[in-house]
């Protein structure tokens, strides 16, 4: 009996814990997307708690941005709202490329794919909220040329790492984002080196073994006949990162690649499966390899 007692006062404890974490998570909340999407209804199960959620992360805007005050937007307002300057803490600015419709089918693929219990709608996390960034272990963020964190946020974001977070970044091209991109990175780890992951590199045999690895396009880069845009054109596609002390890769990049593109059109006959095929199989490998790493 008094076995048994103590076992169930662990589970207990094990139970109370999670219940925690739960009660101290931000709440789910829908942004507006810089792509406009007002039709995605959301899933009955949304609130339902599971092992894995897709985490975006939100970030400030880099004045040179290409979504941006001085750069473009699909609308053609640059950064700017109908009444006036976006601000990125309600959404419509960069780090809502993709926003929602990437994640939702990403998190869709992680279930049909995986034993993972996932849940099957994002959460938005704001480094602001310095508490809540820990209860989200991966995190993925895009159009990364376009993001500029203070110095406060790049702390948290540091310690996120070094506490056993992962951190995925995509879609970013050409030197001009790639020196917009490393100025805040280089505020996070002015210390730690970004380099090319190797082939060999567990990451890329988790789950799929990605020996072949080619450039991922986006959307926008294909035309009628399936050539690259001009955005993309003479770009290579690189497959870099950041190792911890321990040789655990905690931040990874696909520079020159659309990986957010594959997961948000990989419904549409339009879009070339190849693409979303290497996509979703290089998110599950770097999901399974954050949670066993």
């Amino acid at each position: 009996m008094t076995a048994l007692r103590g076992w169930a006062w662990r589970v207990g404890c094990s139970l109370a814990l999670i219940g925690g974490l739960w009660a101290f998570q931000k709440p789910f909340r829908v942004y507006r997307s810089l792509e406009a999407y007002d039709d995605i209804p959301l899933p009955p199960d949304y609130q339902e708690a599971s092992e894995w959620v897709e985490a975006r992360l939100m970030y400030p805007q880099h004045p040179n941005a290409r979504f941006g005050p001085r750069g473009n937007r699909f609308g053609g307002f640059g950064g700017f709202g109908r009444y006036g300057p976006l601000d990125w803490r309600e959404g419509g600015t960069s780090w809502t490329q993709d926003y929602p419709r990437a994640d939702r089918h990403f998190a869709q693929a992680i279930r049909r794919l995986t034993r993972i219990h996932a849940r099957s709608v994002e959460q938005p996390v704001n480094p602001d909220d310095t508490d809540d960034i820990y209860n989200w272990p991966w995190m993925v963020a895009g159009e990364m040329g376009d993001w500029k964190l203070t110095e406060s946020q790049a702390k948290t974001v540091r310690e996120y790492l070094l506490r056993g977070g992962f951190l995925y970044l995509d879609d970013f091209w050409g030197p001009e984002e790639w020196d917009r991109f490393d100025e805040t990175m280089k505020v996070i780890f002015p210390d730690r080196p970004i380099v090319d992951i190797d082939d060999k590199d567990p990451i890329f045999h988790t789950v799929y073994d990605l020996d072949e690895k080619y450039q991922i396009l986006g959307q926008w880069a294909l035309n009628r006949n399936g050539y690259m845009g001009q955005r993309a054109a003479g770009t290579i596609a690189r497959w870099r990162g950041i190792y911890d002390d321990k040789g655990r890769l905690m931040v990874t990049m696909t520079f020159n690649s659309d990986v957010g593109d594959s997961w948000e059109w990989a419904d549409s006959p339009a879009y070339p499966e190849r693409f979303s095929a290497l996509g979703i199989r290089l998110g599950v490998n770097y999901v399974i390899y954050s949670m066993s790493h």
